[in-house]
């Protein structure tokens, strides 16, 4: 079973009293309503709404892999982490089954998350370089990390349908994000495509026709919010060296500009 709300769990945001969304109605009246990053967080780590993910991410924290069989999982939707009022928010694909779904963690407790945790530890955007565990000390400063969907998927592949049902979170985190908001930094294709319906619904004008994901490409907003693109930091790509540290690097410090370009 996953990890039951208010039971202890390092940085759960949710009780026994957090509203469960069931079906995407449910989720979107239950994003929309949330008054603040807490209440929302809270809401997305109790979400139901989408019966396959729901059944594997429980899988998975049942079954686990041999190198976890002595710990528990989290089993549950993984919440945003990081600062409440961001100014750069990253914009992943979804929590990895033995990573984010083990640890209740964004990017925690596996080799993408000390990759991307370094390069921002580098640019001054977390204390530490490395994320093991939801109790390890790690803080974000200045930014949010979200994924476009909130559970672990089969595969790594949320369908179509899983992407929208989701959305509607996501929207609420650019939403509350936007008095602060200066750089999305989005971490591949998926999460690119699952980016613009979701600022138009939170009241952003986007460029149309969509301007296609690359790494390194720089869209500025008439909202004054500049998403910049990066390959994802799977080990497909950084294995291969289709990503290197220089290159995230540069993507980050360019993120950090931006922002505080802004402040001055």
């Amino acid at each position: 079973m996953p990890v039951a709300p208010g039971t202890g769990w390092p940085g759960d945001p949710a009780s026994p009293d957090t509203p469960v969304a069931h079906t995407p109605a449910e989720v979107a009246a239950l994003a929309s309503t949330a008054g603040d990053v807490a209440e929302l967080s809270a809401r997305v780590s109790v979400c139901r709404a989408c019966p396959r993910l729901v059944t594997w991410r429980e899988d998975v924290a049942a079954v686990k892999r041999r190198a976890f069989l002595t710990q528990t999982y989290w089993g549950r939707p993984v919440p945003g982490f990081g600062a409440a009022d961001p100014e750069i928010l990253v914009v992943g694909l979804a929590p990895a089954a033995h990573g984010a779904n083990r640890t209740g963690r964004n990017f925690t407790g596996d080799r993408s998350g000390d990759f991307l945790y370094a390069a921002m530890h580098r640019v001054g955007l977390a204390n530490q370089p490395t994320s093991v565990s939801a109790d390890d000390g790690l803080t974000l400063f200045r930014s949010r990390i979200v994924p476009a969907v909130r559970c672990a998927p089969p595969a790594n592949k949320p369908t179509p349908g899983e992407r929208d049902t989701c959305a509607p979170w996501l929207v609420e985190e650019l939403r509350l994000s936007r008095p602060t908001l200066r750089a999305v930094v989005v971490l591949g294709a998926f999460g690119w495509a699952a980016l613009w319906p979701a600022l138009r619904a939170a009241g952003m004008a986007v460029p149309a026709p969509a301007v296609p994901f690359g790494h390194g490409v720089e869209v500025p907003l008439p909202s004054g919010v500049t998403v910049l693109g990066c390959y994802h930091v799977s080990q497909q790509n950084t294995f291969t060296g289709r990503l290197t540290p220089p290159m995230i690097d540069a993507v980050f410090r360019r993120a950090v500009e931006l922002a505080d370009q802004d402040a001055r």
